[in-house]
Order: structure tokens, then sequence, then C-alpha cells
């Protein structure tokens, strides 16, 4: 599937199972494939939005899930995983990507970007959901003439020598370790996308951390249980930004 942008002169190139749909800079990719799924349920499955943005890296993809939606909303972690693999792969090396728990990448300590997991609000946990969004976001540049050490927190992938036309490669990038990941996921259950997971979450190094069904993050220290729920963090992402609906800087 290849996708023209009038953003980027190249063309995007995404794997079979995936449709292109591109949105304007004034749109949301996570609003408009909710929109679009919420229309067309199954038949959208696989549809992923990027909005022309030069600024943002901004996409959302449709997915078809096959579980309740109690242990579905697990997809969030593995959208992560994606996400870090085609950061890690396009980045310079040896610069260290983390998680914040859920939903928050960052980048040599600073907040890159994060993902985001919607899913009908009608859905009663026990039952499959119709379908769920998967949604990310990153930083490629701040704002014009905005001084980087005033937002010390965040960073962009340009102040951190990622080359030009890095938002196509890292769409394409991401889409394929997405497949990747769920066919782990159905072919050898959850455990191997938890354990990398949770390789990039500083919280669990030191302990025995394991993601359980429903998706929760449950670490033990020195016989100390302590569990991270995920379902009540995906309301309000503390990464974005509800003023400028980006990533926070």
């Amino acid at each position: 599937m290849t996708v023209p942008s009038a953003t980027d002169p190249a063309r995007l190139v995404l794997p079979p199972a995936f449709t292109g749909l591109r949105a304007p800079a004034t749109d949301d990719a996570f609003a408009r494939a909710c929109a679009l799924a919420a229309d067309e349920g199954g038949d959208a499955a696989g549809t992923l939005v990027l909005v022309e943005r030069a600024d943002i890296l901004d996409l959302a993809v449709v997915l078809a899930p096959e579980e309740p939606l109690a242990s579905a909303r697990r997809a969030l972690l593995l959208g992560m995983v994606a996400l870090v693999d085609a950061v890690g792969t396009h980045g310079p090396p040896e610069m260290p990507i983390t998680l914040l728990w859920p939903d928050e990448l960052r980048f040599d300590g600073a907040r890159l970007g994060g993902g985001r997991l919607g899913w009908p609000r009608d859905s009663a946990e026990d039952a499959v959901p119709d379908w769920l969004v998967f949604s990310a976001m990153l930083l490629v540049s701040k704002p014009h003439g905005d001084d980087p050490g005033l937002t010390p927190d965040s960073t962009a992938l340009d102040e951190e020598g990622f080359g030009p036309g890095i938002r196509l490669a890292l769409v394409e990038s991401f889409a394929r370790n997405l497949m990747k990941a769920f066919a782990t996921w159905a072919e050898d259950g959850f455990d191997g996308i938890a354990a990398r997971y949770l390789a990039h979450l500083p919280a669990a190094v030191g302990a025995r951390a394991e993601i359980d069904r429903n998706g929760d993050a449950v670490l033990e220290h020195d016989g100390a249980v302590e569990r991270l729920p995920l379902a009540p963090c995906l309301t309000t992402p503390v990464w974005r930004d509800p003023a400028t609906r980006a990533v926070r800087l």
C-alpha cells in the first residue's frame, strides 16, 4: 500500500494489511480513526490515519480485537512496544528509550511522545469490542524560535539527530513492527510482548515484573507488591496537552 503525501515528497509504503488515509493538518488522527471505526466497525480494521503535519508525527490505526475489552486493552502496551522499536531502529545508537507507565515514550530521559487507546464506550468489560484504535504522537520539531532549554522535559526528533524525512520512515517501521507484535501475541501469547515492554519501564528495574491479563503491571520489590493499573490511565494521557492537542512541552 503506497500513500502519497503532500507534506513529504516520498511515498509511504505500508504492509498489505494496512490501508493508508491522509488527514489534513487541522485534524486529529485519534479522533478521525475512532469516528471511522464507529461508522464502519470491523470494515475499518487496518486503516492507518496519518495527519499531514511536518512538526508532529500523528498517526492512528484501527484494530479488530479478538478478546474481551478487559484483556484487549493490552493492545496499548503492544502498540507502545512497536513504537519503541520504530524509534530505536531509526534513532542514534545507544540512546536510552524508556516508558513512563503506561503510555509515555521518553528519549534520553525527555518526553518525545506517547500513545492512546480508543474503544466503543458502550462496550462491556467481558465483551469483545467492535473495534480498538491505537494512536501515537511524537514531536518532530518544537515550535519555531523556541529555545529548547526552556522546555527541558521534552525533546523532538530533530533535536536528537534523526534525519530528514523521518516521519515516513517511522510510520513504515511502526506498521511493520505492529504486525509482527500482533503475530507474536497470536502465536505465543502476551508474555513475550510484556517482557519487551517491561524492559523499557524504569519502574520495573530490579523487580520481579509481569503484565497480568487485564494489562496491569505487577511489580514485586523485596516481597512488597506494587500494582500499576492500566484501564484508569487511558482516559486522559498525561503526555498530551489538551490545549495544543499535541505532546506536552
